[in-house]
């Protein structure tokens, strides 16, 4: 019967882990796993809540570093939303000054102001995006 009761403990932090995505909850899920698989092989309820506890501690500090680290690894310099933006070059649709215009980022048609209050910036003029506000890029052309 305590197998059974580790196994459904198991499982259902495995499940668990699915909605947080840290890691943490698999590892009382395997270690609430290998709990079962020890009741089953004949030990008393003592020896598995060490083999839960040892299992347990393992898998938080040493195997959860590690998964972590490989699925993260190639995703540090990913940039998105605004910050994939800034620093982009742009195209000016329509007269960019400081109170609005047009400008095309990669395809995509967007409202625009100038960085600089006294800019005008003429259609086909390339600029670059200094930041965004709102749905707006703040844009800059060097004269």
């Amino acid at each position: 019967m305590a197998a059974l009761l580790w196994l459904l403990f198991g499982v259902a932090l495995v499940i668990a882990e699915v909605v947080s995505g840290d890691f943490v909850l698999v590892m009382l899920g395997a270690a609430g796993l290998a709990a079962a698989l020890a009741d089953v092989i004949g030990g008393s309820l003592l020896v598995d809540g060490i083999v839960f506890g040892v299992t347990a501690v393992v898998g938080i500090f040493a195997v959860r570093p590690i998964l972590r680290s490989r699925l993260m690894s190639g995703h540090e310099h990913l940039t998105t939303n605004i910050q994939a933006l800034k620093g982009v070059q742009a195209e000016v649709l329509a007269t960019v000054d400081e109170h609005g215009g047009r400008v095309r980022i990669k395809g995509e048609v967007w409202s625009a102001r100038a960085f600089e209050p006294t800019q005008r910036l003429e259609p086909g003029q390339q600029v670059i995006v200094m930041d965004i506000s709102g749905a707006t890029a703040i844009v800059w052309a060097e004269n």
